[in-house]
Formats: structure tokens, sequence, C-alpha cells
């Protein structure tokens, strides 16, 4: 049985990182940000930003599941390439509590740690550095966080979630050992191209986006008795199987295999009770006792007086998605004293308040169509300004708008192509304000 509400309580009360987490990992996220910048050395004369990296900028985080566990964020130094320094150079000089291969890491004792990974343009390619190997190894941040948004949106907004649940299973069980980075590969790369958001049932909910990936993954996997090339989806040239040995592969296809077949059975089983009982198997006994809970787009119910404009696609429109049709947002950072404009999805989709972003809309659509734009804001300060919006508004025809960041909190924008009063196309772009 799908048991969806109860899947929605488990991660929102057990699972995803809390609101009081994130904001003590976004303050101390900056108090390093301005540590590194208002220093008297190279590092500090050659900061350009610290930008959100890995389950960070993914939204993957999960809460620590065993009570020595912590949590970690992963952060990328940008900076200018100094003359004369080697790449083992860089991580020697960023030192600062203990030293990985790539980064420094910054503990935070019983809470979480933060890695600091030095990052630079160079040859007109990003790299970041080893300070093992002395190497400069490319990286396309920006591309990987595309090609997540684009697997996420494709599987209806559930891979993320799915990406999560699987996190915490690893962490629960631990049965088997695979990074988050190959695993967020790994599953992203099982969903199914040709599906449309909102219009396939393969990711219709969250238990059957779960049930349907795992299962694709465990046919993959099933297929490669050795270990495929883990290939990065932003820079083909590059892959992650330094990350995962045969041994840990082996291992890890073969306890997929016997999850895939627990939650083929949960997801079937028609008695509620019982179902609840197989996904405990899974999840733990905790899976099924929590009440259920509001999504956190819909916190304003709690505070009277407060106007909700939000419009859905549906409420006006028929929806037939056509996945020959693309539309995509891009938004774009307006300058700001001492910093350089940027594409926010290669900073996670992260932008400081007071700012200005230009949003714009690419697509491949032959003929006229009408297109609709909604910004939706979230969080307490939009909530306490009354300013959540979300109603559809109509584009004058130039497919761009701008946006101050006004509130902090997790908010997105989303378009819709419309032709002949049905949504042929959408797309979401998420915007986290600090």
């Amino acid at each position: 049985m799908k048991l969806t509400k109860n899947f929605d309580a488990f991660l929102k009360n057990k699972v995803n990182l809390s609101d009081a987490r994130i904001d003590s990992l976004d303050a101390r996220v900056e108090a390093v940000e301005n540590f590194l910048q208002r220093g008297d050395d190279d590092l500090a004369s050659n900061f350009i930003d610290v930008i959100p990296q890995g389950s960070y900028a993914h939204r993957t985080i999960i809460n620590p599941v065993g009570s020595s566990d912590e949590f970690d964020a992963d952060v990328l130094l940008e900076m200018n390439e100094i003359d004369g320094w080697e790449a083992d150079d860089y991580v020697e000089e960023l030192y600062m509590v203990s030293r990985h291969d790539r980064c420094v890491k910054v503990d935070y004792a019983n809470e979480f740690h933060i890695d600091v990974v030095p990052y630079m343009e160079r040859h007109g390619q990003n790299f970041i550095t080893n300070r093992i190997t002395n190497e400069f190894e490319l990286t396309n941040p920006e591309g990987f966080n595309d090609w997540l948004v684009e697997r996420n949106r494709l599987a209806s907004g559930h891979l993320i979630k799915v990406i999560r649940l699987m996190k915490y299973l690893r962490d629960f069980k631990n049965t088997f050992s695979v990074k988050s980075v190959t695993l967020t590969i790994l599953l992203g790369n099982r969903v199914n191209d040709q599906a449309v958001w909102g219009a396939n049932d393969e990711y219709c909910d969250l238990p059957t986006a779960l049930k349907n990936i795992v299962g694709a993954l465990d046919d993959y996997l099933q297929d490669n008795e050795e270990m495929p090339s883990i290939d990065d989806p932003s820079e083909p040239t590059e892959n992650f199987n330094h990350r995962l040995d045969q041994d840990e592969y082996t291992n890890f296809r073969s306890k997929l295999h016997l999850y895939r077949g627990w939650i083929d059975d949960a997801y079937g089983e028609v008695d509620v009770d019982e179902s609840k009982d197989k996904w405990r198997k899974l999840f733990g006994e905790k899976f099924g006792t929590y009440s259920e809970v509001r999504k956190s787009t819909e916190a304003h119910k709690d505070f009277p007086g407060i106007t909700d404009t939000e419009q859905h696609v549906t409420d006006k429109f028929s929806l037939r998605l056509d996945p020959r049709l693309k539309v995509k947002i891009g938004a774009r950072v307006a300058k700001r004293s001492g910093f350089r404009d940027y594409e926010l999805s290669s900073k996670g989709n992260v932008v400081m308040r007071d700012q200005k972003i230009r949003f714009r809309v690419s697509h491949n659509i032959l003929g006229s169509f009408d297109l609709y734009w909604k910004v939706r804001n979230t969080g307490a300060e939009a909530i306490k300004a009354n300013a959540i919006r979300g109603q559809l508004e109509k584009d004058s025809g130039s497919l761009q708008r701008n946006e101050p960041t006004s509130y902090r909190g997790h908010h997105f924008v989303e378009v819709y192509v419309v032709v002949n009063d049905t949504c042929v196309a959408m797309d979401h772009h998420d915007v986290i304000i600090k």
C-alpha cells in the first residue's frame, strides 16, 4: 500500500534536516565565508565566493540517524588562481582543523562539519584541487545541479525525496556503504527519460516513485555484475568509480536487490496495518507513527489574516504535457558591491537578501503560445509581510521578469506554456534566500 501521507510525515518528522539545523548550518557557513574573505593572506585577497555544493546544494541532506552520526555540508571556496601555486598548495594554505584529499573540514563537535573545497576557473574550465595527487580535477557544479533539477522534474519532483529516503535507509541499516554523490547519480540516472513532470504514473507520488526508481536501479545493477562506469553527468570525461570499489559495489548490488523486494512487498500489501509493518522492515518502527503534517508551503494557514493568492495551473487550464516541448528558466543575480553577477544555479540556487534576479525563459516551441509565471514565497518573513504570492501572471511577451530577494526562505518560480487553453510545457526553479 502506498501510505502516501505516512511517507510525507516520516520525511518531515524523521528524515528531513530540521529547520533549526538548516538555520544553524547556514549561519556557520556564513561565518566561514566571513572568515575566509577578511584576512590579509593570499586566500582572502583572491576570494570570490562560497558556494553550496553536494547534498547542501541539492537539498538531499538528512538528519543524523545514529546517536553518534553527524551531518555534513560541502561548500566550494571560489577563488582566483594564484600564480606559482600548485594544486596541493590550496588545501595546505586553507588548513583549519583536518585535511582531506580535496578539502579541509571545519568540525562543530557533536553537530556537523563543513568541508571547504578550493575551486577555481583555469583555461575556461572549472577545477577543484587534490592535495594528495597534486592535481587539478575537472568539475562542473552548475552542470550537476542542472542535471539533478532536470531528473527531479522528470520524476514529478519526487527524486530528491527518494534520494533522502535511500540515504536514510543506508544510514539506518548500515548494511551498505555508498557515498551520497554516487547514490545520487545511480538513482538519478534511472529516472525514465520519457517521463513528463506530473503526467506519468511512474512518479505520481513518493512511494510509487521510490518503488519504480529503486526497481529500475536494481534491474540495472543485476545486469552489471562488474561495477560499471559511474560517469559524472555534468562532465562525461570524469567518473566517480574511485569512490566505490568492486567489493563495495557487489555488496550494494546484493543489498539493493533485497530491499527492492521489501519495497515491492510493502507497496503491494492491501492491508493497512500489514503494509505499515512491511515498510517498517525498511525504515524502522517510527514509520507510520507520526501525525499527518501540512506541507511547509501551507504554514501560513496557522496565521489569521494572511492572503493566499496561490493558483495552480490546473485551476485555469487543462494539462497535457508534451515531452517534445522544452521550456527552461534561467536566473541571473545582478551585481552587488565587491561581487560579479552570476547564474543562480551556479551557487546552488542560493542568494542573499536585497538583491535582484532576472529570470528568463528559453524554449524550443514553434508557433504562438502564452506564457504564465508563478512566484511562490514561503517562510516566516514572507508570511509576516503577507507576501506569499503564487498567482499565475501572464508574460508581457518579453519572456523575462525581475524579482527582488526580499524574504529569507526557500521559494520557487515556475513557468507554464499554454496553447489553446492547454498547458503543454512547464519548468521550476528554486530560489533560496539567506
